[in-house]
């Protein structure tokens, strides 16, 4: 079952149950997921509907970021849209699994005396590894402390 397929019948069960802005959220990330599908003229792959999904969930970060302080209603909805986005989102990995796929890289490429030097030839081969699976401050900050 796809993405698109999941969150359609979750969209459905939202609207029997009346639940206005759960419908709302579906809807907006159904309308994402269908219009990347336009775009590539084919199916998603699950890595592409991921991405969108995960796009969708920056997005709603920066509005509930730079919302104002004294409008307490945005930054709620902000906050029900990502409880809602992230039940589709894949898992992210760990800290403590990216310090492993950094150390597979560094392996796999001979560094045994990792420099600051080394920083762009480990993500250009760990990056692949872990996209949609990491978020790419967070591996650019734990490649930057192993590396340091």
């Amino acid at each position: 079952m796809s993405k698109i397929d999941e969150i359609r019948a979750e969209m459905v069960t939202a609207m029997k149950n009346r639940d206005k802005e759960r419908k709302e959220t579906l809807s907006m990330l159904l309308a994402a997921l269908k219009n990347k599908a336009i775009d590539k003229r084919a199916d998603l792959t699950e890595a592409e509907e991921f991405e969108v999904i995960k796009k969708e969930i920056k997005q709603t970060k920066e509005t509930m970021e730079l919302a104002p302080a004294d409008r307490q209603d945005i930054i709620e909805q902000c906050e029900k849209r990502l409880a809602v986005l992230k039940e589709f989102a894949p898992e992210e990995m760990s800290e403590e699994a990216i310090r492993n796929a950094v150390q597979e890289v560094l392996k796999e490429l001979g560094i045994e005396e990792p420099s600051a030097k080394d920083k762009g030839k480990v993500m250009k081969s760990l990056m692949p590894k872990v996209k949609g699976k990491a978020d790419g401050s967070l591996v650019n900050k734990i490649v930057g402390e192993m590396l340091a």
